[in-house]
Protein backbone atom coordinates (compact mmCIF):
# COMPACT_ATOMS: atom_id res chain seq x y z
CA UNK A 1 0.00 0.00 0.00
CA UNK A 2 1.44 3.47 -0.98
CA UNK A 3 1.93 5.66 1.67
CA UNK A 4 0.53 9.76 0.88
CA UNK A 5 3.18 11.72 0.40
CA UNK A 6 3.19 14.78 2.76
CA UNK A 7 2.46 18.01 1.37
CA UNK A 8 5.83 20.48 1.61
CA UNK A 9 3.88 23.31 3.88
CA UNK A 10 3.98 20.16 6.19
CA UNK A 11 7.08 19.65 6.10
CA UNK A 12 8.55 23.22 6.36
CA UNK A 13 5.67 24.24 9.06
CA UNK A 14 7.65 23.21 12.34
CA UNK A 15 10.48 25.32 11.51
CA UNK A 16 8.71 28.24 10.31
CA UNK A 17 7.49 30.82 12.83
CA UNK A 18 4.28 30.47 14.60
CA UNK A 19 3.06 34.00 15.00
CA UNK A 20 2.31 36.41 11.88
CA UNK A 21 5.06 38.82 12.95
CA UNK A 22 7.62 36.21 13.36
CA UNK A 23 6.74 34.81 9.90
CA UNK A 24 6.79 38.65 8.17
CA UNK A 25 10.68 38.90 9.89
CA UNK A 26 11.27 35.49 8.44
CA UNK A 27 10.77 36.66 5.04
CA UNK A 28 12.33 40.21 5.80
CA UNK A 29 15.25 38.16 6.56
CA UNK A 30 15.25 35.87 3.37
CA UNK A 31 15.20 39.19 1.35
CA UNK A 32 18.26 41.17 3.31
CA UNK A 33 20.02 37.45 2.38
CA UNK A 34 19.02 38.02 -0.95
CA UNK A 35 20.41 41.79 -1.45
CA UNK A 36 23.48 40.89 0.35
CA UNK A 37 23.95 37.77 -1.70
CA UNK A 38 23.56 40.30 -4.43
CA UNK A 39 25.85 43.15 -3.42
CA UNK A 40 29.04 41.84 -4.69
CA UNK A 41 27.53 41.42 -8.11
CA UNK A 42 26.35 44.93 -8.45
CA UNK A 43 29.53 46.08 -7.20
CA UNK A 44 31.64 44.14 -10.18
CA UNK A 45 29.17 45.17 -12.77
CA UNK A 46 29.14 48.96 -11.86
CA UNK A 47 33.01 49.57 -10.77
CA UNK A 48 33.81 48.33 -14.50
CA UNK A 49 30.62 49.56 -16.37
CA UNK A 50 32.53 52.61 -18.40
CA UNK A 51 35.79 50.89 -18.98
CA UNK A 52 34.45 48.23 -21.57
CA UNK A 53 36.22 48.28 -24.98
CA UNK A 54 36.48 46.46 -28.28
CA UNK A 55 40.18 46.21 -29.85
CA UNK A 56 39.06 49.29 -32.37
CA UNK A 57 38.33 51.86 -29.54
CA UNK A 58 40.72 50.41 -26.88
CA UNK A 59 42.41 53.40 -25.54
CA UNK A 60 45.95 53.27 -26.15
CA UNK A 61 47.88 51.43 -23.32
CA UNK A 62 51.65 50.04 -22.98
CA UNK A 63 50.62 46.76 -21.78
CA UNK A 64 47.77 44.21 -22.50
CA UNK A 65 46.93 41.59 -19.87
CA UNK A 66 45.62 38.02 -20.88
CA UNK A 67 44.42 35.88 -18.39
CA UNK A 68 44.76 31.82 -18.70
CA UNK A 69 41.84 29.97 -19.35
CA UNK A 70 42.82 26.54 -19.59
CA UNK A 71 45.01 24.53 -22.09
CA UNK A 72 43.91 21.31 -24.15
CA UNK A 73 45.67 18.28 -23.60
CA UNK A 74 47.97 18.94 -26.01
CA UNK A 75 49.51 21.82 -24.32
CA UNK A 76 47.50 23.84 -27.09
CA UNK A 77 45.39 27.29 -25.69
CA UNK A 78 41.47 26.09 -24.82
CA UNK A 79 39.44 28.04 -27.29
CA UNK A 80 38.26 30.74 -24.52
CA UNK A 81 42.70 31.10 -24.45
CA UNK A 82 42.58 31.09 -28.04
CA UNK A 83 40.14 33.95 -28.90
CA UNK A 84 41.85 35.88 -25.55
CA UNK A 85 45.18 36.13 -27.65
CA UNK A 86 43.52 36.75 -30.90
CA UNK A 87 42.23 40.04 -29.65
CA UNK A 88 45.27 41.12 -27.92
CA UNK A 89 47.42 40.23 -30.78
CA UNK A 90 45.01 42.36 -32.53
CA UNK A 91 45.58 45.14 -30.01
CA UNK A 92 49.39 44.69 -30.57
CA UNK A 93 49.08 45.23 -34.43
CA UNK A 94 46.65 47.95 -34.04
CA UNK A 95 49.24 49.88 -32.03
CA UNK A 96 46.93 50.17 -28.89
CA UNK A 97 49.95 48.49 -26.75
CA UNK A 98 53.45 47.66 -26.91
CA UNK A 99 53.73 44.98 -24.88
CA UNK A 100 51.74 41.81 -23.87
CA UNK A 101 51.48 40.47 -20.42
CA UNK A 102 50.27 37.16 -20.64
CA UNK A 103 49.39 35.28 -17.23
CA UNK A 104 48.59 32.20 -16.13
CA UNK A 105 49.02 29.21 -14.34
CA UNK A 106 52.01 26.74 -14.16
CA UNK A 107 52.11 25.18 -11.08
CA UNK A 108 53.40 22.15 -12.59
CA UNK A 109 56.30 21.32 -15.66
CA UNK A 110 53.39 19.33 -17.46
CA UNK A 111 50.92 22.29 -17.30
CA UNK A 112 52.43 25.69 -18.78
CA UNK A 113 49.58 28.38 -19.21
CA UNK A 114 52.09 31.26 -19.83
CA UNK A 115 54.40 29.04 -22.62
CA UNK A 116 51.56 28.29 -24.58
CA UNK A 117 50.40 31.74 -24.54
CA UNK A 118 53.46 33.18 -25.80
CA UNK A 119 53.75 30.65 -28.36
CA UNK A 120 50.61 31.25 -29.85
CA UNK A 121 50.92 34.94 -29.72
CA UNK A 122 54.51 34.70 -31.48
CA UNK A 123 52.73 32.62 -34.35
CA UNK A 124 50.39 35.56 -34.97
CA UNK A 125 52.80 38.29 -35.76
CA UNK A 126 53.61 39.35 -31.65
CA UNK A 127 57.28 39.58 -31.38
CA UNK A 128 58.66 37.35 -28.62
CA UNK A 129 60.58 40.27 -26.94
CA UNK A 130 56.98 42.08 -26.60
CA UNK A 131 55.99 38.88 -24.60
CA UNK A 132 56.60 38.88 -20.41
CA UNK A 133 55.28 35.80 -18.63
CA UNK A 134 53.64 35.88 -15.50
CA UNK A 135 54.13 32.06 -14.69
CA UNK A 136 52.24 32.36 -11.35
CA UNK A 137 49.07 34.00 -12.16
CA UNK A 138 46.78 31.48 -9.90
CA UNK A 139 43.47 33.56 -10.00
CA UNK A 140 42.66 36.85 -11.39
CA UNK A 141 43.28 38.65 -8.06
CA UNK A 142 46.83 37.30 -7.77
CA UNK A 143 47.53 37.77 -11.66
CA UNK A 144 46.38 41.99 -10.63
CA UNK A 145 47.96 42.03 -7.81
CA UNK A 146 51.30 40.68 -9.70
CA UNK A 147 51.26 42.84 -12.90
CA UNK A 148 51.28 45.47 -10.46
CA UNK A 149 53.89 45.13 -7.86
CA UNK A 150 56.26 42.19 -9.43
CA UNK A 151 55.75 43.81 -13.10
CA UNK A 152 55.48 47.43 -12.24
CA UNK A 153 51.85 48.25 -14.16
CA UNK A 154 50.18 51.01 -13.85
CA UNK A 155 47.75 51.41 -16.67
CA UNK A 156 46.71 48.02 -19.12
CA UNK A 157 44.01 46.78 -21.15
CA UNK A 158 42.55 43.65 -19.82
CA UNK A 159 41.45 40.73 -22.44
CA UNK A 160 39.10 38.12 -21.26
CA UNK A 161 35.44 36.83 -22.21
CA UNK A 162 32.34 38.71 -21.52
CA UNK A 163 31.07 36.59 -18.43
CA UNK A 164 34.91 37.40 -16.71
CA UNK A 165 36.02 40.98 -17.77
CA UNK A 166 34.14 42.85 -15.52
CA UNK A 167 35.40 40.99 -12.64
CA UNK A 168 38.62 41.25 -13.86
CA UNK A 169 38.74 45.26 -14.41
CA UNK A 170 36.93 45.61 -11.01
CA UNK A 171 39.58 43.68 -9.00
CA UNK A 172 42.76 45.24 -11.00
CA UNK A 173 41.42 48.47 -10.54
CA UNK A 174 41.45 47.70 -6.94
CA UNK A 175 45.28 46.42 -7.17
CA UNK A 176 45.95 50.02 -8.28
CA UNK A 177 46.39 49.62 -12.61
CA UNK A 178 44.44 51.51 -14.51
CA UNK A 179 42.41 49.26 -16.45
CA UNK A 180 40.17 49.26 -19.13
CA UNK A 181 38.47 45.47 -20.42
CA UNK A 182 38.16 44.34 -23.81
CA UNK A 183 35.86 41.35 -24.46
CA UNK A 184 37.21 38.42 -26.43
CA UNK A 185 35.25 36.39 -29.10
CA UNK A 186 32.40 33.94 -27.03
CA UNK A 187 31.94 30.46 -27.79
CA UNK A 188 28.30 29.14 -26.14
CA UNK A 189 29.13 25.95 -25.30
CA UNK A 190 28.98 23.75 -22.07
CA UNK A 191 32.20 25.66 -20.44
CA UNK A 192 30.77 29.11 -21.30
CA UNK A 193 27.75 28.37 -19.69
CA UNK A 194 29.92 27.00 -16.44
CA UNK A 195 31.91 30.07 -16.80
CA UNK A 196 28.63 32.28 -16.42
CA UNK A 197 27.46 30.49 -13.35
CA UNK A 198 30.82 30.33 -12.04
CA UNK A 199 31.10 34.03 -12.15
CA UNK A 200 28.05 34.45 -9.83
CA UNK A 201 30.04 32.72 -6.94
CA UNK A 202 33.20 34.41 -7.74
CA UNK A 203 31.89 37.70 -7.53
CA UNK A 204 31.95 37.42 -3.59
CA UNK A 205 35.50 36.19 -3.48
CA UNK A 206 36.35 39.23 -5.62
CA UNK A 207 34.28 41.29 -3.00
CA UNK A 208 36.50 39.77 -0.44
CA UNK A 209 39.70 40.37 -2.63
CA UNK A 210 38.77 44.22 -2.30
CA UNK A 211 38.62 44.33 0.82
CA UNK A 212 41.29 42.85 2.67
CA UNK A 213 43.22 43.08 -0.10
CA UNK A 214 45.31 39.13 0.31
CA UNK A 215 48.66 38.39 -0.87
CA UNK A 216 48.87 36.49 -4.15
CA UNK A 217 49.87 32.63 -3.10
CA UNK A 218 53.32 33.74 -4.45
CA UNK A 219 54.13 37.56 -4.94
CA UNK A 220 58.72 36.77 -5.03
CA UNK A 221 60.86 39.71 -6.28
CA UNK A 222 60.20 42.36 -8.68
CA UNK A 223 60.57 41.80 -12.55
CA UNK A 224 61.62 44.06 -15.42
CA UNK A 225 60.19 42.63 -17.89
CA UNK A 226 57.52 44.75 -18.77
CA UNK A 227 59.94 48.01 -18.58
CA UNK A 228 62.48 46.20 -20.72
CA UNK A 229 59.83 44.82 -23.33
CA UNK A 230 58.73 48.75 -23.32
CA UNK A 231 61.45 50.39 -23.75
CA UNK A 232 62.54 48.03 -26.87
CA UNK A 233 59.83 49.02 -27.88
CA UNK A 234 60.27 52.24 -27.89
Amino acid sequence: MRLPRPHPSAILRPFLPRTRAGQRRAVQAVMLLCMLALLPATWVYTAADDRLRTTANAPRAGVAVVFGAGLFGNGKPSIFLATRLDAAAELYREDRVEAVLVTGDNSSEHYDEPHAMRHYLTRRGVPDARIVSDYAGFDTWDSCVRAKKIFGVDRAILVSQGFHIRRAVALCQEAGVDSYGVRAADHRDAIWYYGATRELFAGSKAALDAVFEPDPQFLGPKEQGVARALAGAR
